[in-house]
């Protein structure tokens, strides 16, 4: 199957393949989730510390043989239209979840990467010492797996950042 033209048409605005000893993991990463910048940590299954061991996350990812990079562009009133970034980083959700169910159709094996924390309940379960109430549907980002975003687009030869008054939001499916 040709996989970067399915997620095109599924709804990416890009996508590409990786070979995974050609991902940059930079394990340091999880320090950044530790400041806390955007809140989730400590807060929600698919972030740290909760996601897991980061040299364990890196090694799982290591354990399949590649991964499908895919982003969308959302385009934004101005460079703080913080209203936009949250409508964005919703509607790349859903098309998460399309090429989730899409993966879930045609592969036996796969592991999914999203954007950020996830949003699916107002509140995660983790918070109340509950278990994840949609742990098919709660991915982690690949950042919680130590992947440097940046660098991932560089090597995939995709932008990470697409003009002015924009925000991208980066997958990935590994294979």
């Amino acid at each position: 199957m040709d996989w970067e033209k399915q997620l095109l048409e599924l709804g990416a605005d890009r996508a590409a393949k990786l070979y995974t000893d050609k991902i940059p993991f930079e394990p340091s990463l999880v320090e950044l989730c530790k400041m806390n910048q955007c809140g989730n940590y400590g807060k929600c299954w698919v972030c740290p510390p909760y996601v897991g061991e980061t040299d364990s996350l890196i090694a799982k990812a290591k354990a399949y043989s590649e991964i499908y990079v895919f982003q969308k562009i959302y385009h934004l009133s101005d460079s703080f239209d913080f209203e936009g970034m949250t409508k964005g980083a919703d509607d790349f959700k859903k098309l998460t979840n399309v090429i989730f169910e899409f993966c879930k159709k045609n592969l036996s094996d796969f592991l999914m990467l999203g954007a950020g924390g996830c949003r699916i309940c107002e509140k995660c379960a983790v918070q109340d010492h509950l278990p994840c109430r949609f742990p098919e549907k709660a991915y982690p980002s690949l950042e919680s797996y130590g992947i440097q975003v940046s660098a991932l687009a560089k090597e995939c030869g995709l932008n990470y950042i697409n003009g002015q008054n924009t925000v991208t939001y980066f997958g990935g499916i590994l294979i």
